[in-house]
């Protein structure tokens, strides 16, 4: 059986350890991006002098809606409780836009947009630098080969720690061990063993749910596994609450009816965030030191102190006339579907236990970018022993 193991992991890794090393690494850069993003515009993220009191919401609303372009309106805005953090504002379109805007003064201070380097890094890991669709409206080649590298890689995973468990020339704790004074040769040997037994739960843990973005009908059978059924959009399911399913597009659709009325010529007598400001107030005396608030036409959501997720909120409902909270769900009763999506995204990045699992995934992730190099260097010396000794010579 180790045989087969042998070459099931070897005649894998061969063809396609370039676009799994490329997967991984891509994949390691983007943990930190919103780390490294903020350090880099700052004059983005947050604001340059702190006054005592924001600006009224509607107001502030009101001042951003008037430089949007037809058709474009507020779906939501996001507030932090750090009184430097600039609020972001969600916009109908494009797809997940959203612009930064001074809470004091009312200066929109710019776009969401991605760094041309994370950019890079997620057209890489999503698509090898292609797009989610090819020109005839189906599934790219380079998101097929991602899907298909991804799949791989979890077999390559198994038969890799299949091998190690059926070695019994060497006590398996030996393996664990990486020998930085035994020369080159073992130093990559041992890295390559070592790391990929270190890494691998949390390379699988990436990998299953990675997989979820690249084939819907993986992505069916996953969520069935947890009796949910899955989007046959592309993407996860749609979940109920305003972080998921009724969230996304009803909040949006309402949104373009009513934010016409924030942009000048176009104003009714009611203003879309007329009691915003008010909904705002009330959910944050009542979740002290909450993570986040999300405000929308009529939907609103927390993020309590405490959780490791921005995505498990709890989702609130309000009376858009008066202001007045209607109804309340808590994260654990939100339809299992949206807690599914949630639950898959924070695997997948790694944020599911905080800063530490956010570090494990970076270096697995890395890890998993060398795992096919070592690889290559160790199937090579074994073909080409004498060539191999003469060049350490």
């Amino acid at each position: 059986m180790k045989k087969l193991f042998r070459k099931i992991h070897l005649w894998l890794s061969v063809p396609f350890g370039i676009l799994i090393s490329l997967i991984c690494f891509s994949g390691a850069m983007l943990v930190y991006e919103k780390e490294i993003t903020e350090w880099c515009r700052p004059d983005l993220y947050f604001v340059q002098t702190v006054k005592e009191v924001p600006l009224p919401m509607e107001e502030l609303m009101e001042a951003v809606a008037a430089t949007l372009p037809e058709g474009t309106s507020i779906t939501g805005v996001t507030i932090s409780p750090d009184a430097q953090r600039a609020y972001q504002v969600s916009l109908s379109q494009p797809r997940r836009a959203s612009l930064y805007v001074d809470q004091y003064t009312g200066e929109v201070k710019g776009g969401n947009v991605r760094l041309p380097f994370f950019d890079a890094m997620f057209r890489l890991h999503r698509w090898l630098m292609g797009s989610a669709q090819s020109a005839s409206g189906g599934m790219s080649v380079g998101k097929f080969l991602v899907g298909l590298s991804t799949l791989l890689l979890v077999i390559i995973l198994l038969t890799g720690i299949l091998m190690w468990l059926t070695n019994r020339r060497k006590p398996l704790t030996k393996s664990l061990t990486i020998s930085f004074t035994k020369g080159w040769p073992r130093f990559w040997h041992d890295l390559h063993v070592a790391g990929g037994i270190y890494a691998t739960i949390l390379l699988l843990a990436m990998s299953l749910t990675g997989l979820t973005w690249s084939f819907g009908w993986y992505r069916t059978g996953f969520y069935s596994l947890f009796g949910v059924e899955a989007s046959s959009e592309g993407g996860h399911g749609h979940g109920g609450g305003s972080q998921g399913g009724q969230g996304e597009n009803s909040r949006r659709d309402r949104a373009r009816g009513e934010g016409r009325q924030g942009r000048g010529g176009h104003r009714s007598h009611h203003s879309p965030y007329a009691h915003w400001q008010e909904v705002y107030e009330t959910l944050a005396d009542s979740h002290p030191g909450y993570r986040q608030i999300t405000l929308g036409a009529g939907t609103a959501s927390v993020v309590p102190k405490g959780r490791n997720s921005l995505r498990a909120g709890d989702t609130f409902t309000f009376d858009t006339r008066s202001g007045k909270l209607t109804d309340s769900k808590s994260y654990a009763d939100q339809p299992r579907s949206t807690k599914l999506h949630g639950w898959i995204y924070t695997w997948h990045v790694g944020s599911w236990g905080g800063a530490i699992t956010r570090l494990l995934t970076f270096l697995s992730a890395l890890i998993g970018a060398t795992l096919p190099l070592t690889g290559y260097y160790l199937w090579i010396r074994r073909i080409f022993p004498l060539s191999s000794r003469r060049v350490q010579k």
